[in-house]
């Protein structure tokens, strides 16, 4: 089984050396692994007098997740030293300078030879690997020399190998953590059912990261001004899939209420797009300015960044990418307090989305006519709009404090930590 898991890898670097090719994604992935290669080796091994603690994270939004447990470390304990690897470019480019991590460097392929040198030259006081994140060489040979190592926001599914009759390799891997912090009871009863109970459910650290962006955020007074004070609804990160029921229902609804919406890619073309399709006034963020942007129906934000700060306007709240790859955060829509729809199709894997949707708090739909019929219910039904706002509004309050929860798991090991 080892066997095969090597081939697998050699086969995925092969097809990233292919795509690069002709791919800037994968081009930027393995030319950074290139040029780090040295770098690494000219940074490890410190001259340690202070704790390291290693977070490894795949992409941007686990990131996120490890993103509150790193600063509550640091704050608890300045000279601790942080490395952070990524394994995707999307990661490492854009949190390349975080300021709370010492050193941030891709994760080198899984292999026997590049497990051993990390060991040996990291020498972390703990490693934490976020949510997805299971390599069998890093985690066997962390636990060969005893370094703890911990899984946090980690969630898992019956339909994933390590529950497979012919899963052993990957249950073995599992086997190499010290501690899981899982999401939901399901995983929790997942891990017991293959013999593995040194498991707490805390649920997922982004509720803490989000709320705390959330209470800190200011306001956009050009929002406010548009809104005036109609009812609004904030359409964030949407796709053209989004889009296409959308435009039926936003025209149908644009002398009654507002939109802003936020495009997932800002592209002229998409931006233009989104113009010729809707029949009220619309208005782009940035030629709003000394504009009476009130009298429009729509505002395009056309910049990146503001999302978060955005649904503090709304009534109501559409999140795109569930007709594509995957549905994005609704977090901070649900911080808000305010029912929140989504596509119907991709969001199954996303434990808020499912659990808001059975709650109560959050619609996915398949068609303009079904996003009609949803939103007209609590248009017309008030005491069903505020059940769903006060279901969102609980459910963050319920699932805040999993960072605490890990982060008092982590001071006790970082603080029996002594230099070799």
């Amino acid at each position: 089984m080892v066997t095969l898991y090597n081939i697998s890898i050699l086969l995925l670097r092969f097809a990233y050396a292919l795509a690069s090719l002709f791919n800037p994604k994968a081009k930027t992935f393995r030319r950074g692994r290139q040029e780090q290669k040295q770098q690494l080796q000219r940074t490890f091994p410190l001259s340690q007098s202070q704790a390291l603690v290693w977070f490894h994270c795949a992409s941007l939004g686990e990131f996120e997740q490890g993103r509150p447990l790193i600063e509550a470390i640091k704050s608890w304990r300045p000279e601790t030293k942080v490395l952070l690897t990524f394994f995707s470019p999307s990661g490492f480019e854009v949190r390349k300078n975080y300021e709370h991590a010492d050193f941030v460097f891709y994760l080198p392929w899984d292999s026997p030879r590049h497990a051993v040198w990390f060991a040996e030259n990291i020498r972390p006081a703990l490693a934490v690997f976020v949510k997805y994140e299971f390599w069998y060489h890093y985690t066997a040979e962390l636990h060969k020399r005893n370094i703890p190592l911990i899984s946090v926001s980690s969630i898992f599914r019956s339909e994933q190998i390590f529950f497979k009759s012919y899963g052993n390799l990957f249950r073995k891997m599992l086997q190499s953590f010290d501690h899981f912090f899982v999401q939901n009871k399901e995983s929790v009863d997942l891990l017991a059912s293959i013999d593995i109970h040194h498991v707490t459910l805390a649920g997922d650290t982004r509720f803490d990261r989000v709320y705390q962006i959330i209470q800190e955020a200011s306001g956009i007074p050009l929002a406010a001004e548009f809104k005036g004070d109609q009812k609004l609804v904030v359409i964030g990160s949407a796709w053209l899939d989004d889009m296409e029921i959308l435009y039926p229902f936003i025209n149908e609804n644009g002398q009654k209420i507002k939109f802003i919406i936020v495009p997932h890619e800002i592209r002229e073309e998409f931006l233009q797009s989104i113009e010729k399709s809707i029949k009220g006034k619309t208005i782009r963020y940035s030629a709003a300015h000394g504009l009476n942007s009130h009298e429009a129906s729509v505002l395009l934000i056309d910049n990146v960044g503001m999302l978060s700060r955005l649904y503090q306007y709304g009534e109501f709240a559409y999140v795109g990418g569930a007709f594509g790859e995957g549905l994005h955060n609704i977090l901070e829509a649900a911080c808000q307090g305010i029912p929140i729809f989504f596509g119907n199709k991709a969001f199954h894997k996303y434990q808020e989305a499912v659990d808001l949707v059975n709650r109560g708090g959050a619609f996915e739909v398949g068609s303009f006519l079904d996003l009609k019929s949803k939103y007209e219910l609590m248009v017309n039904h008030p005491e069903a709009y505020l059940l769903a706002c006060e279901v969102t509004r609980q459910y963050v309050v319920e699932n805040l404090g999993a960072s605490a929860k890990i982060v008092d798991y982590s001071k006790k090991i970082i603080s029996s930590w002594k230099a070799a």
